[in-house]
């Protein structure tokens, strides 16, 4: 399939190069974020009753995970509201840039910490203490408010969307999984770039703002690191930026040779596990430590969690690799061949996600009624009784997704060792071993 360029259509480029239709969305976005914290803060306790439960756990999570990453990439990240109060303060300016050079301090992030860590380490924080965020509202609400005012002082003291780049644990998952997306922001020519002067699409001009993911365009390969903020389509005096329709996993086709990017890919497996364990598997003293937080048990849960993502499953990855035909030192093989965990981890996601959304799903039409929990009926849903949903089609659709996404990793593997010039086999083997324990925790 070749590459269809979508701004080609005049509605669409009329719509991407104008700012109020994305800035309808965002009002709308940031209005239900803020209502969100609201309601975790002062709305009923019982999490299956309350809108910041129900709407960021079940109904964003199922757009998320089943739709806006698999399809769209970094969709959710072109209308996320989260950096738009801090990206405001910090322009001055809602809509068209100020004329008047910011008075904060605009300082550049560190370069040490110009990588994924600390989003690994923030997705992290939050698995960990996912049991109390998924069921306490109360604790919803602050992290959410936290992540706002975040990125808030973040904006205030470093330049363009520090927050989104290098800290939001959401944005971290997104992009690597945003590789296999069908969408994605290109170049037409890269002559065009090479001979244009001032680079507007970086630096900004009258049109619009420099990139907020502090990207050049021109240098772009992959979807990881580009929030699809639509700057640059506006900014670029050439008309040399274009949303284009391509194959799946069209980035993966050439191998990262990142650590940070290479265990992103092991937390992210490995958390879809783990969370599939302690949410829909039997095993009483793995809940137990799961949700005893503070505890020894928890302590426990929480060492065994780390060890799982860090040590199990790297090792046995690595030593799958030490078994292989070495044409490259091992830290090289590691990080390039780790890409195709990323297929594999998405289908995971999905599959864990279809069980947890389709059971919760029904607590949707009784919170739109009454979202706070106070007794109201809104639209004559709220005494809807619990029910899980398209039961029946339930495991076969997991199996399918994982299924799929074997094969997916499968033939993302062999690429990667065609790269690395080794053996795709023990890859394979690893994907279909942690294939059967998914299967084994889901169906």
């Amino acid at each position: 399939m070749a590459k269809i360029e979508l701004t080609c259509n005049p509605l669409i480029k009329s719509t991407v190069k104008n700012r109020y239709p994305q800035l309808a969305v965002f009002i709308v976005m940031l209005v239900g974020y803020i209502f969100a914290i609201m309601a975790g803060l002062i709305g009923t306790p019982v999490g299956s009753h309350n809108f910041s439960i129900v709407f960021v756990w079940i109904a964003w999570w199922a757009i998320l995970i089943l739709v806006a990453v698999p399809f769209f990439g970094r969709g959710w990240c072109a209308v996320c509201p989260i950096p738009l109060p801090g990206e405001w303060i910090q322009r001055g300016a809602v809509l068209t840039p100020s004329d008047k050079k910011p008075k904060w301090l605009n300082l550049r992030w560190p370069k040490a910490l110009r990588n994924m860590w600390l989003q690994n380490a923030s997705f992290l924080l939050l698995a960990l203490f996912s049991s109390v965020l998924l069921t306490s509202p109360r604790i919803t609400g602050i992290v959410l408010a936290a992540m706002l005012f975040a990125a808030i002082g973040l904006s205030m003291v470093f330049e363009r969307r520090a927050f989104c780049r290098y800290l939001c644990p959401v944005g971290g998952f997104i992009g690597i999984y945003s590789q296999a997306a069908p969408i994605e922001l290109r170049i037409k020519d890269k002559e065009v770039c090479a001979k244009c002067i001032g680079k507007p699409c970086y630096n900004g001009s009258a049109a619009g703002y420099g990139c907020p993911w502090d990207v050049f365009p021109g240098g772009l390969t992959k979807n990881t690191y580009c929030g699809l903020c639509m700057e640059c389509i506006r900014t670029c005096p050439h008309d040399n930026i274009a949303i284009n329709l391509r194959p799946f996993s069209a980035d993966l086709a050439k191998p990262s040779k990142r650590l940070d990017e290479a265990f992103k890919s092991f937390i992210m497996l490995g958390s879809a596990m783990i969370y599939t364990g302690v949410l829909l598997g039997p095993w009483g003293l793995l809940k137990d430590g799961a949700y005893s937080i503070g505890t020894i048990a928890w302590l426990v849960y929480a060492l065994l969690f780390l060890a799982f993502i860090f040590i199990l499953l790297p090792g046995l990855f690595s030593l799958g690799l030490l078994t292989a035909k070495r044409s490259a030192p091992l830290k090289q093989r590691f990080a390039s061949l780790s890409t195709a965990l990323i297929p594999l981890g998405l289908m995971f996601w999905v599959a864990f996600s279809l069980s947890f959304v389709l059971t919760n799903a029904s607590y949707i039409l009784a919170a739109l009624s009454d979202p706070l929990g106070l007794g109201w009926n809104l639209f004559g849903t709220a005494n809807v009784p619990w029910q899980p949903m398209l039961a029946a089609i339930l495991a076969p659709a997991q199996t399918l997704a994982l299924v799929g996404g074997l094969i997916w990793s499968a033939r993302t593997a062999q690429k990667a060792a065609n790269e690395t010039r080794t053996s795709s086999i023990p890859v394979i083997i690893f994907c279909f071993l942690a294939t059967s324990l998914m299967l084994w925790l889901l169906v």
